[in-house]
C-alpha cells in the first residue's frame, strides 16, 4: 500500500500553514500545495527543523484546470497516498458583485468550488483505503447571505452543504468529513480581499492557530461541523430563527461601517 500522507491545499500563509503545524505535530506526513514556492520551502524547513518528517512542496495554481491533476500525478510518483484531504485554499473578493471584475469573481467560484470539489471526490477511495478524512475550510459566511460579500458568501454555502452531505453519505466508507467554519480570523484574506487588513478586532475574532487546533480536533472526532468561537456558534446555529428579509440589510450595515 503507498504511503499516507495529509495534503493541505493553500498552505502557504493563515489557516492552511496553521492546520500543516497542527497536523506535522500529531504526526501526520505532509503533502502542501499552494502557488508561492518559498512560503512553502520556508514553513517546510520549520516543520523538518521540529524533528518531524519534510513535507512534500507542491507549487500548483488550483485556478489552472489541470491542478488538481497535477497533484495526483505528483502523489503517484512519490508513491504516496491521500489518508486525509484538507481543501483550504480559497480567496474572497468584496463590494457590490456588479461593481467587481466578473472574471476575478468567475475565478473566486473555480477555487472555491470547482477546485475544492474535484479534490474532495478524486481521493474518496484513496481516503476510504487509508481509513482517513476530509476538510473542507468554509465559514460562518456560509450560513448567511452576503450583501457586498454575494459571491464569497455563496461559494462558503456551497461548501457547508456539499460538506454536511458527504458527511452523511460516506458515513459507512469510514471516512470522516468535517466542514470548519471560522468567524472573522486575521490574515492575509482580507488584503487579497480588498477589505481593511484586519486591524479591527471583534469579540467574533478567532486566531487561525486556535482554527486549526480545533478543525483538527473535530476531524479526528469526526464531527460534521467545527465552528471555533462561542459568539460564531451563536450565529450558526441561532441563524435559523432570523428571517432573512431581516439579515440582509444588517449584513449589509456591517460591511458599509467597515468601508467595504
Amino acid at each position: 500500500m503507498p504511503d499516507p500522507v495529509t495534503l493541505i491545499t493553500g498552505a502557504s500563509s493563515g489557516i492552511g500553514a496553521e492546520l500543516a503545524r497542527v497536523f506535522a505535530r500529531n504526526g501526520h506526513r505532509l503533502v502542501l500545495a499552494a502557488r508561492r514556492t518559498d512560503r512553502l520551502e520556508a514553513l517546510a524547513g520549520e516543520l523538518a527543523a521540529n524533528g518531524g518528517p519534510r513535507p512534500l512542496i507542491l507549487t500548483v495554481d488550483l485556478l489552472r484546470t489541470d491542478g488538481c491533476d497535477a497533484i495526483e500525478a505528483a502523489l503517484a510518483r512519490e508513491g504516496l497516498e491521500t489518508q486525509f484531504v484538507v481543501n483550504n485554499a480559497g480567496f474572497g473578493l468584496a463590494g457590490p458583485a456588479a461593481s467587481r471584475p466578473r472574471e476575478r469573481l468567475l475565478q473566486m467560484v473555480d477555487l472555491n468550488v470547482r477546485a475544492l470539489t474535484d479534490l474532495s471526490l478524486r481521493f474518496a477511495d484513496a481516503m476510504e483505503r487509508q481509513q482517513g478524512g476530509l476538510m473542507n475550510v468554509a465559514s460562518v459566511a456560509g450560513f448567511l447571505p452576503g450583501p457586498k460579500h454575494a459571491v464569497y458568501y455563496a461559494s462558503k454555502a456551497f461548501v457547508v452543504s456539499f460538506t454536511e452531505a458527504l458527511h452523511y453519505e460516506w458515513r459507512r466508507r469510514q471516512v470522516r468529513v468535517t466542514a470548519l467554519c471560522p468567524g472573522p480570523v486575521p490574515t492575509e484574506f482580507q488584503a487579497i480581499a480588498d477589505t481593511p487588513d484586519g486591524e479591527e478586532t471583534t469579540l467574533m475574532t478567532t486566531y487561525a492557530d486556535r482554527v486549526a487546533e480545533e478543525g483538527y480536533r473535530g476531524l479526528m472526532a469526526g464531527k460534521r461541523l467545527v465552528v471555533p468561537g462561542f459568539l460564531n456558534k451563536l450565529v450558526v446555529y441561532g441563524i435559523g430563527f432570523v428571517p432573512h428579509r431581516l439579515l440582509l440589510p444588517i449584513v449589509a450595515q456591517r460591511q458599509r461601517r467597515k468601508g467595504r
